[in-house]
């Protein structure tokens, strides 16, 4: 383990994006594509990484060209590559996407019949890396497919149920055989982590419930100590036990949201490891998610301190009584 504990580890999907340079158009008739790093949980670290927070990815690529490309970028971008694990089964997994704004954006994975970042194993997990963040980032995803569930459990064993252990409700159907196969997952979970943070689809999936005040309610049943829902253009809800704010949406002309709500979760990392108010923390992490939206990509796209600072400060901010 390095010697300086990691502001954020996170663990998760990692690939590569290959997403079209013509916008509107249909893949069958896209003519050039652009090659990204790619997966939530890396484009998480690096937007924390950005923001200048020392930033971990556990995960796993192929044995191969993409495998490289996979580390080589997470390295470029400031993230420690240390414990992204090479596995020669599986390739590294490639996803594509179609661009329809302001709100349509199919995406395609090829990660049948697994990925590397499933793979990952018990044995594979430093205990005291985990431990030692200061934030531990975690996507529903892995919890998918052994033998990655099995890691992320020892891993929050490991842990424990200590402050800023991020639960990310990523919920994607096609890596689930029955929604209710991942709701039995993600309640198993949220008994390990003090943050859970999602929109409303997701919300419903963990906890049965998508009104937004219901969905945090229940997510604080669960012991959780903060309850993020995001609402799409009604804005983000963030909730505790004795507190609530609703954060309006920043305009933007919208190029590809699948980047937003990475870069709202890194920039979340960074608000809540700062100890900012849980209403500036929103503030930014919503401006942040607006800003990747008007990009084309998502890692590379994630923006600096200096632009989420100068957009959060035209968001509109409701206190909600509890």
């Amino acid at each position: 383990m390095t010697n300086q504990p990691y502001d954020v580890l996170a663990i998760g999907r990692s690939g590569v994006d290959v997403y079209p340079l013509q916008v509107g158009v249909g893949l069958e008739d896209v003519e050039t594509f652009g090659k990204f790093l790619g997966g939530s949980a890396a484009n998480v670290a690096v937007a924390a990484a950005r923001l200048g927070n020392h930033s971990a990815l556990i995960s796993g690529v192929g044995d191969d060209p993409f495998g490289r490309y996979v580390r080589n970028e997470l390295a470029r971008l400031d993230v420690d590559n240390r414990f992204v694990s090479t596995h020669g089964e599986f390739p590294t997994p490639v996803t594509f996407c179609e661009i329809f704004p302001p709100d349509d954006f199919p995406l395609y994975f090829y990660r049948k019949p697994s990925a590397p970042d499933l793979q990952i194993t018990a044995d594979e997990i430093d205990a005291d890396a985990v431990r030692g963040a200061r934030l531990y980032w975690s996507t529903v995803t892995g919890l998918s497919e052994e033998p990655s569930r099995s890691a992320h459990f020892a891993a929050w064993s490991a842990r424990g149920r200590a402050p800023l252990t991020v639960l990310d409700l990523d919920y994607r159907p096609m890596f689930w055989a029955t929604p209710a196969a991942a709701t039995e997952q993600v309640q198993k979970a949220l008994a390990h982590v003090t943050v859970a943070v999602g929109n409303r689809e997701e919300c419903e999936i963990a906890v049965g419930e998508s009104n937004p005040h219901k969905a945090a309610d229940a997510l604080l049943d669960l012991g959780v100590e903060l309850a993020i829902v995001k609402q799409g253009p009604r804005g983000v809800l963030g909730k505790t036990r004795h507190s609530a704010i609703t954060v309006s949406p920043n305009e933007v002309d919208v190029v590809n949201g699948l980047g937003a709500g990475d870069a709202f979760g890194g920039s979340l990392c960074h608000g809540l490891l700062n100890g900012w108010s849980l209403e500036k923390t929103l503030r930014y992490a919503n401006a942040a998610g607006a800003i990747v939206a008007g990009r084309l990509e998502c890692s590379t796209a994630m923006p600096t301190a200096a632009e989420v600072a100068e957009l959060a400060e035209q968001t509109a901010v409701e206190a909600v009584n509890v």
